[in-house]
């Protein structure tokens, strides 16, 4: 089994190279590759009932309930492709999966299975980290469409009130519109929690996860006002999933077995991890609730910008928590004596959504195509004062994220002090001020906005030193997160090697009309890579002696070589911004940059070759000779350019190909190399 999260060619070429191993060592080997075009080459019942054993090169979650009871190891998807032999030995003496766990469960049950096997040399990412970024990826759905439904809804539903609120009648069509957002808004904690506890104690965790979030979320359970909110789903998620990997273990009778993960694992879970958070958990939230509200009374009379500065932070904090609603709720107990109090949390509000949908403007490369959907809708959410709209980002980076919102809260909560903004409502958000329930409209936006600024230059600094951090390091490649998307689907395996691949490349492209306008010579050539590669677009040495000017250098070559280039920069910027999510340096001298863009009219391929080599931070270490740059066009339909690279990721795994297209003297040759990919 091969996955990878960001990238594509990863899983091609791993299993290109398990293949080759194990026909040179006698074995018989069938390889699923789970990529963005969909599985390919899938595993039968069968295959998997007469396998040997089970090799599953990921960097990604994949279900392996079909592999109970077979030999199964767990390593990167580095592994994959530069210890193959190694693989297919340690395979044969690997651990059984499932047998310990008592039940046929299946899933990320067999992690013993999984960290032996990166114990031995395979560069798997944490479980801790996978599962957060499962959990993330499910849960942003549903803050995105409930979000904009209430946004949408207060928009053009609401009726301005004499005092400056907003109220959409009852029984009314946006009233429903309304709640069907607030529901969404509901379900994206124990979302997030179920998820988290899914990837590490799989199916069986499912139930307990999502319960578990769901009381975290309800502070009534625990007599507390608020819930604990996404940080407690976090917990949830975790508690829930080891809890039932730990029942997984327990020694039970055979008659027991089958009825494990459907009715025992997930009912003891359930109860257990309830009770626990009411009475455990729970108390304290309640405690820690009703003492900060005593605290923030006593400051009452102290600096306007200590207690601004004091309310920001606990607004930004948790973004819908106990902290958060502490400060709100006293803001909003005191609204009619006091709107100065609600005018700083007013300020504060919007600062997390809209600051971290700023950095996502600010800083492109350092997201993924659905950050930067949700960091757009992030902007419309902090417009109307719904802070959970920076919740995805928290989830995903909470080291990096929470603090740069708690700072730009702060700056908020403090002009706002200062300058004596008041609320006669108790909501926030630049809405307030234009429905006119703000008092000093002028200064609250200064301090909206300053605020803002400071979370969003904080944000894209701490991410910027994160990712040279990464980048200085060796080893593969890093991708923050990649949340970006659903877990991958159940791979079935044999003796195999499935790949699954989700990400920022998921697009492709079908050919168009413009395709065959290459250029004049391009008829009489025969074609290579569909004709998307052609003597125009090959360079037999680059200039370029480092991997962001090469890779400008082919984006240029691209647009004077074909004319399919709008956009040279935006072209740069969306390649590198696919680097920074993970090298698309490969390996073996080999490096694919691509782009999926509205900067190209249709697809292009280039070719360059680098003589002394490009550092591209190659999982293997090596500097990049042979470089190929796929871009294809954003709105573009069908799979071409993922079969393009999934046939020259399997082909470049060849040695003699590889050693014939490095010695091809000029770009004749070197397109008389390339044909051969079929």
């Amino acid at each position: 089994m091969t996955a990878c999260p960001t990238g594509i060619a990863h899983t091609y070429m791993a299993a290109e190279k398990l293949a080759q191993a194990a026909e040179a060592l006698g074995h018989d080997m069938k390889v699923e590759t789970q990529g963005s075009i969909g599985a390919e080459n899938v595993l039968s019942d069968n295959d998997v009932k007469d396998a040997d054993g089970i090799i599953i090169a990921a960097d990604k979650d994949v279900d392996r309930a079909r592999f109970v009871g077979k030999r199964v190891i767990v390593v990167g998807v580095a592994e994959g492709i530069h210890h193959p032999e190694q693989l297919i030995e340690r395979v044969r003496s690997a651990p059984v999966y499932g047998a310990d766990a008592g039940a046929g469960s299946g899933g990320a049950a067999g992690t013993d299975t999984a960290s032996a096997g990166a114990a031995d040399g395979g560069k798997e990412r944490s479980v801790a980290y996978k599962a957060l970024m499962n959990g993330v990826s499910y849960m942003i759905p549903f803050v995105v469409v409930g979000g904009l439904l209430i946004a949408v809804s207060l928009a053009l539903g609401g009726h301005p009130q004499a005092d400056g609120g907003l109220v959409i009648p009852d029984g009314s069509f946006w009233k429903h519109v309304n709640d069907i957002g607030t529901i969404g808004f509901t379900l994206m904690v124990p979302i997030l929690s179920g998820y988290i506890a899914y990837a590490i104690g799989d199916r069986p965790a499912l139930v307990p996860g999502m319960i578990g979030g769901w009381i975290a979320n309800t502070g009534a359970l625990y007599d507390s006002k608020s819930g604990a909110g996404f940080i407690g789903a976090i917990v949830t998620g975790f508690l829930a999933g080891y809890l039932v990997q730990w029942i997984k273990k327990v020694r039970v009778p055979k008659f027991v077995q089958p009825i494990m993960p459907i009715i025992v694992i997930p009912i003891v879970a359930t109860t257990a991890l309830g009770l626990f958070f009411i009475y455990v958990i729970g108390q304290p939230i309640s405690w820690v609730f009703e003492h900060l509200t005593s605290w923030l009374g006593g400051l009452t009379g102290s600096s306007a910008a200590l207690l601004g500065v004091i309310l920001g932070l606990m607004i930004a904090f948790d973004m819908g928590g106990p902290v958060n609603k502490t400060a709100f709720l006293f803001g909003a107990g005191l609204v009619s004596k006091n709107p100065e109090i609600m005018g700083m949390c007013a300020a504060a509000i919007p600062v997390p959504p809209l600051g971290q949908g700023l950095a996502t403007l600010l800083r492109r490369r350092l997201y993924n195509d659905q950050e930067r959907e949700t960091g757009l809708a992030a902007l419309f959410m902090g417009c109307f004062g719904i802070t959970e709209g920076a919740i995805p980002f928290a989830a995903a980076r909470p080291a990096r994220i929470i603090p740069s919102n708690m700072a730009g809260g702060a700056v908020a909560g403090a002009i706002a002090g200062l300058a004596g903004v008041t609320d006669s409502v108790p909501h926030g958000g630049p809405i307030v001020a234009v429905l006119g329930a703000v008092g000093g409209v002028a200064m609250f936006f200064v301090a909206v906005v300053a605020g803002t600024v400071v979370t969003a230059l904080c944000t894209v600094t701490l991410m910027s030193m994160a990712e040279r951090g990464r980048s200085g390091g060796a080893g593969a490649p890093a991708a923050e997160p990649a949340p970006a998307g659903a877990a991958a689907a159940a791979p079935r395996g044999a003796t195999a090697t499935t790949a699954s691949v989700a990400g920022t490349e998921a697009g492709a492209d079908t050919r168009t009309d413009t395709d065959a306008e290459v250029g004049p010579e391009a008829e009489a050539e025969t074609p290579v890579l569909s004709g998307y590669l052609t003597p125009a677009t090959i360079k037999v040495q680059l200039d370029a002696t480092e991997k962001e000017a090469a890779i400008r250098e082919m984006a240029e070559l691209a647009a004077a070589g074909t004319g399919r280039v709008a956009d040279v920069d935006e072209l740069v910027r969306v390649a590198l911004a696919r680097e920074a999510q993970g090298t698309t340096g490969l390996g073996e001298e080999i490096a694919i940059p691509h782009a999926k863009t509205d900067a190209v009219t249709a697809p292009v391929v280039g070719f360059a070759r680098s003589a002394e080599g490009i550092d591209w931070a190659s999982m293997d270490g090596t500097l990049a000779k042979l470089v190929f740059m796929i871009s294809v066009p954003e709105a573009a339909a069908g799979d071409e350019h993922l079969r393009i690279l999934a046939l020259l990721s399997r082909k470049l795994m060849d040695a003699d190909f590889r050693a014939r297209l490095q010695a091809a003297p000029d770009s004749d040759a070197i397109m008389a190399v390339l044909a051969e990919i079929q």
